[in-house]
């Protein structure tokens, strides 16, 4: 159960990092509000993941799967450029996810 609320606290991080860039430095009511709910239920959740698995494994997969995935967001909804640089580096972002998961007791 453990790794299921740190998928989601990940999947939050995504929403929050999202709307944070939406908000417009916090000048829109809605994509600021969404980002600051988004923001303490990613904490939340990771808060409760820490109960079972180590610091290290958790905090990495959570800012891990929160960065790739601001990534993927970016690149879909923003515009934002899709190099060849850009994808190594989040593939070994996720290299060092699977590594950290393997490397774990949990």
């Amino acid at each position: 159960m453990s790794w299921v609320m740190l998928f989601f606290a990940g999947l939050l991080e995504v929403v929050w990092a999202y709307t944070m860039k939406l908000s417009g430095g916090f000048s829109k009511p809605i994509p600021s509000a969404i980002t600051l709910i988004a923001m303490i239920g990613s904490v939340i959740l990771l808060s409760y993941s820490m109960r079972t698995l180590p610091l290290g494994t958790a905090y990495t997969v959570w800012t891990g799967i929160g960065a790739v995935g601001a990534f993927i967001a970016g690149v879909i909804w923003l515009g934002e450029p899709l190099t060849t640089m850009r994808i190594m580096a989040a593939l070994l972002i996720v290299s060092g996810l699977v590594l950290m998961k393997l490397s774990g007791s949990h």
